[in-house]
Formats: C-alpha cells, structure tokens, sequence
C-alpha cells in the first residue's frame, strides 16, 4: 500500500509539472483566430490530444515491459529531467518555449499543429507516468485521465502556480528524476545479471 501512495504522489507532481505547456500550445494557436473556430480548434485539438495520449500510454507501457527499453526511457527522462531545470525553473520568469509556428492559414492546419506539439509534448508525459506507474495499471490509467484531465482544465492555471510557488516545479522535478533512476537501476539490474 505504501509503494501505491508514493506512486501515486509521483504520478500527480509528474502531471502537474508536465501537463501545462499542451495546454499552452492549444491556446496560443487558438487565440489567432475568431471566437467561433477558437472553440472549435480548442475541442478538436483537446480530442486529438486525448487520444494520442491514450495511444501513446498503451504503447509506452507495453514497451516498457521489454527488457533494455526502460534503460533508455530512463536516460530519456533524465533528458527532461534536464530541460525542465533549465526551460521551467531556471527561467522561471520568462516565456514558455515556443518552437511551435503558428499557421493562421486554416482550421485544418492550426488543428494539425496543435496535435503535432501534443505528440511531441505528450511523450514526456507518459514516459514519466508510465515510468512511475510500473505494474500498477490502475495508477497508469488514473495517470492518464488525470494529465489530461488538467491539460484540458486547468494548464493555465498550474503553469502559473509554478512559477509562484517554485517548490512545486522542484517536487514534480525530483519526482521524475526517481522515475528516472529507478528505471536506469531496474534494467541494469537485470541487463548485468
């Protein structure tokens, strides 16, 4: 019961930290256009992104199963470990990094890139979720629902809370850095035995 509660614990801080910049991304692409079609684009796009998440989820946690794949989702996440210190907190006051480019041309295209930015976005998501969630595949689905969850609710919301309240960033980030050594020790434990 201890290990769901610190699994749990892990999975909310990881989402918290990682769900906002989708959330981002859909409304800056959605704020170029009218009223009208920005609802439209924010539904369509939060569709599409919910499923490549859900996608995504199945995929990473079947693949993580395979002997050496965590090794890698491991150095992965220490990756992001690293360009959230640097993108989020170290620059906590500026911008969030925007290397989407916003086509105002058409509907089509502004959905396209919102599910463009979401695939690229989301990996991060899952990998830690899915990282922490191990075996647990109630706690992955409860992973899920709840990052998406907050990237179609409340983004904004906890993108400004972090960069209020610093400690959230750092608890989210330090929760990933565990994913992220645990799943580098587990594979290395068996891959060297």
């Amino acid at each position: 019961m201890n290990e769901e509660i610190i699994i749990f614990t892990q999975i909310v801080f990881i989402d918290l930290v990682l769900a906002g910049d989708n959330a981002i991304i859909i409304g800056m692409v959605a704020s170029q256009f009218p009223a009208a079609e920005r609802k439209k684009i924010i539904f369509w796009g939060i569709g599409g992104a919910v499923v490549l998440r859900i996608i995504l989820t199945l995929l990473t946690a079947y693949l993580l199963q395979i002997t050496g794949l965590r090794l890698i989702g491991g150095i992965a996440l220490l990756y992001i470990c690293y360009k959230l210190y640097k993108d989020i907190l170290k620059n906590s006051n500026s911008e969030p990094n925007n290397k989407i480019k916003i086509d105002k041309s058409s509907f089509i295209k502004a959905i396209s890139t919102v599910l463009i930015a979401d695939f690229t976005m989301s990996l991060d998501n899952v990998l830690g979720v899915a990282g922490a969630a191990k075996d647990h595949y109630g706690l992955l689905v409860f992973g899920l629902v709840l990052s998406i969850v907050l990237m179609a609710t409340a983004a904004t919301l906890i993108s400004g809370w972090i960069k209020k309240y610093k400690w959230i960033g750092w608890v989210g980030l330090l929760a990933i850095l565990v994913v992220a050594i645990d799943l580098i020790y587990t594979d290395l434990k068996i891959l060297i035995i």
